[in-house]
């Protein structure tokens, strides 16, 4: 593993972005737009906690490991509206979901000064990882979350179309949380994979590699815009994991009216 020796500077970084195309078919199964709003509004919940989660496990993860930036600057909170950027997160998912079925934006950067880590390397791989790791616990923990409602709902019959709605949001969620996780590991700087894939490379290489993050944002679009086979195939073990999830659920998930919302 290669010590970065060029002296870290105050950044922020490591936006969560998300690609709904990918999330699951469904997502533009509804031909009506009324449908596609509907359906924007229903997963728009899921989406906001999954983000704000994955920031705030960065902020957390680096104040473990010594800065206290993110906490200092009020980052280190639950509360959505302090991770809300209203264009990237409001107005850039609205828009290319309802015109191209694609949910893509992302949540306001953590900020995070490695000078402050106490061992720059294992900091830096750790808070990268951490927003990562919390999507995929937060997958793990829908899926017993949509079987209970399911068994509620057969002791309750009269909550059945409030739960299903519940459940249908919640399978929305663990599909979110996988994708979340993997598009964050694809090593475009500045995304998290990229804080790992650095501490790979010779020292030279890796200086390189970090310089590309300002054209990574181009470089995201350009992936998900003419590169959907590639990131397709990225995002497959995501997309397997989620199927099974799905199909484990699917018993105790009973869409009733809302089956149009998943296109059943």
């Amino acid at each position: 593993m290669t010590h970065l020796r060029a002296t870290p500077t105050f950044r922020v970084t490591r936006g969560v972005w998300v690609l709904g195309a990918v999330m699951s078919a469904a997502f533009t199964r509804s031909p009506a737009d009324v449908e596609k709003f509907s359906l924007f509004i229903l997963v728009a919940p899921m989406l906001l906690l999954s983000m704000v989660a994955h920031e705030y496990a960065h902020g957390y993860a680096a104040l473990r490991q010594g800065d206290d930036t993110a906490q200092s600057l009020g980052r280190l909170t639950w509360n959505p509206l302090k991770h809300i950027d209203p264009m990237l997160t409001v107005v850039l998912p609205l828009v290319s979901f309802l015109i191209a079925g694609i949910a893509f934006g992302g949540a306001k950067p953590v900020p995070v000064d490695p000078r402050k880590y106490r061992h720059f390397v294992s900091g830096d791989i750790i808070v990268s990882l951490a927003g990562v790791a919390t999507n995929m616990v937060l997958a793990v923990v829908l899926l017993p979350a949509v079987i209970g409602l399911g068994l509620l709902a057969r002791s309750v019959p009269a909550l059945g179309d409030w739960v299903s709605l519940l459940q249908i949001m919640l399978l929305y969620g663990i599909t979110i949380n996988l994708v979340l996780a993997s598009f964050n590991l694809v090593p475009i700087p500045p995304l998290d994979g990229s804080h790992v894939v650095k501490h790979l490379l010779p020292l030279r290489l890796a200086i390189m590699y970090q310089r590309v993050a300002r054209y990574g944002l181009i470089i995201v679009f350009l992936l998900v815009g003419i590169g959907r086979p590639a990131l397709n195939a990225w995002m497959a073990p995501a997309l397997w994991l989620n199927d099974q999830a799905v199909r484990i659920a699917s018993p105790y998930v009973e869409l009733g009216r809302w089956a149009s919302l998943v296109g059943a």
